[in-house]
C-alpha cells in the first residue's frame, strides 16, 4: 500500500489551494453581483467563460474538502499509533521485575518513571500543535465561505426576483396578445355585414391596428422569453455555486466537530501518560498556547474530560464524517474500539480516567 504523504506537505498544499479558492470565489461573487441579463450579444460567450470558471471552482472546493478530511483523519491515525505505543509500555521490563524481587514499591516507581519519560509526550504535544494549525485553517475557511455564501446568495436572490418580474411581464404580454387578436377577429367578422363601405374601411383599419399592436407585443414577448431563458441558464450556474458553498460550510462543521473531539482524545491520552499534578506538566498545555483548540483544553484544565463519554461522541462524529466523506468510513471491526486497550495492561497498572 502506498504510504500517505506527510502531514506538513499536505497542510501546505491545502493552504495553497485555499488561497487560490479564495481568489476564485471572489471572482464568482463579483460575476453574480455584476450580472446583467441585457447583454444579449455577449451572453453566450460570457456564459461559456463563467461556466468554466465556476465549475473549476466547485471542483477545487471538493478537492480542498477532501484534503482537509485527509488531514483530520491522518491526525486520527497518528493518535492511534501513539495509543498503540503506550500499550507497549505497559509490560514490566526485566530490570523492573528484578527490582520487584526486593521492593514492589521500587518496581512500580521505576515503571512509572519509564512511562512518563517516554517520547510519547512530545509526540502528543506535536499532535496538539498540528491540531491547532488545522483547526485554524478549517475555521478560517468556514468564515470565508460563510461571507462568500451570504454575498452570493443576496445577489442570486436579486437575479431570481428580476426574472420573476420578467416572467410576470411575459404573462401580461400574452394576455394582451390574446385580447388584441380576439378583438381583431371580432372586427374582421363584422366587415361586410354591418354598415356601409366607409364603415367597413374604418373597421378594417381598426383590425389592422389591432393586429399590428398584437405583433408588436408578440415581438416584445419573444425578446422577454429569450431574456428569461438566458437568465435561467445563469441562475442555474449561480445556484450550483451557492449550493456548493452551503455544502462546504456543512463539511467544515463536520470536520471541526470531529477534530475537536479528537483533540479531547489526545488530551485524555496525555492525562493518562503524565502526572498532571507535577509542577509544569499542565503548563505545557494551555489555551493560550493552542488558541484554536482552546475549548477542549479548558475542559482538560478543569478535569472535565471523561473517556467513556468521549468514546460515544467520537463514534458518532466518525459516522457523521463517513456520511459526508465515504472514503473515511469506519470499518465495522474497528468502530467502538476503546481509546486505550485496557485488556492488555498489567494487573497493577490502572489508568485513573478509565476506572469505574
Amino acid at each position: 500500500m502506498r504510504k500517505p504523504p506527510p502531514f506538513d506537505s499536505q497542510y501546505e498544499a491545502a493552504g495553497g489551494l485555499a488561497e487560490r479558492i479564495a481568489a476564485d470565489g471572489a471572482y464568482c461573487v463579483a460575476c453574480i453581483r455584476a450580472f446583467n441579463g441585457d447583454e444579449v450579444r455577449l451572453a453566450d460567450e460570457i456564459f461559456l467563460e463563467q461556466n468554466g470558471r465556476f465549475q473549476a471552482h466547485i471542483a477545487d472546493n471538493a478537492a480542498l474538502d477532501a484534503l482537509l478530511a485527509e488531514l483530520v483523519f491522518s491526525l486520527d491515525r497518528m493518535t492511534a499509533e501513539v495509543s498503540a505505543d503506550l500499550d507497549r509500555f505497559r509490560g514490566l521490563t526485566l530490570r523492573e521485575k528484578m527490582a520487584g524481587w526486593t521492593s514492589r514499591q521500587r518496581m512500580w516507581r521505576m515503571y512509572t518513571e519509564r512511562v512518563r519519560e517516554a517520547p510519547v509526550i512530545e509526540r502528543l504535544l506535536d499532535l496538539l500543535a498540528k491540531s491547532d494549525a488545522l483547526a485554524r485553517l478549517i475555521a478560517s475557511q468556514r468564515s470565508s465561505i460563510v461571507e462568500c455564501h451570504k454575498a452570493a446568495e443576496r445577489g442570486l436572490v436579486d437575479i431570481v426576483e428580476q426574472r420573476r418580474r420578467l416572467v410576470d411581464s411575459i404573462d401580461i404580454a400574452r394576455l394582451k396578445m390574446k385580447e388584441l387578436n380576439a378583438k381583431a377577429l371580432i372586427t374582421q367578422g363584422r366587415i361586410g355585414v354591418y354598415g356601409n363601405r366607409a364603415h367597413w374601411e374604418q373597421m378594417e383599419a381598426e383590425r389592422r391596428a389591432l393586429k399590428a399592436e398584437a405583433e408588436r407585443i408578440s415581438a416584445e414577448e419573444h425578446e422577454m422569453r429569450d431574456d428569461s431563458q438566458r437568465r435561467e441558464r445563469f441562475i442555474g450556474l449561480f445556484q450550483a455555486f451557492v449550493d456548493s458553498l452551503n455544502g462546504r460550510i456543512a463539511a467544515c462543521n463536520v470536520l471541526l466537530r470531529k477534530l475537536m473531539i479528537d483533540v479531547e482524545e489526545r488530551l485524555i491520552i496525555y492525562q493518562a501518560q503524565v502526572d498532571t499534578d507535577r509542577p509544569g506538566m499542565k503548563m505545557r498545555i494551555k489555551p493560550e498556547l493552542f488558541p484554536d483548540i482552546a475549548p477542549p483544553i479548558r475542559l482538560f484544565e478543569k478535569g472535565m474530560l471523561v473517556a467513556q463519554d468521549l468514546e460515544r461522541r467520537k463514534s458518532r462524529a466518525d459516522l457523521e464524517c463517513a456520511g459526508r466523506f465515504p472514503t473515511y468510513g469506519v470499518p465495522p471491526e474497528t468502530s467502538g474500539a476503546p481509546l486505550i486497550d485496557t485488556a492488555r495492561r498489567s494487573f497493577r497498572f490502572s489508568l485513573s480516567f478509565l476506572r469505574p
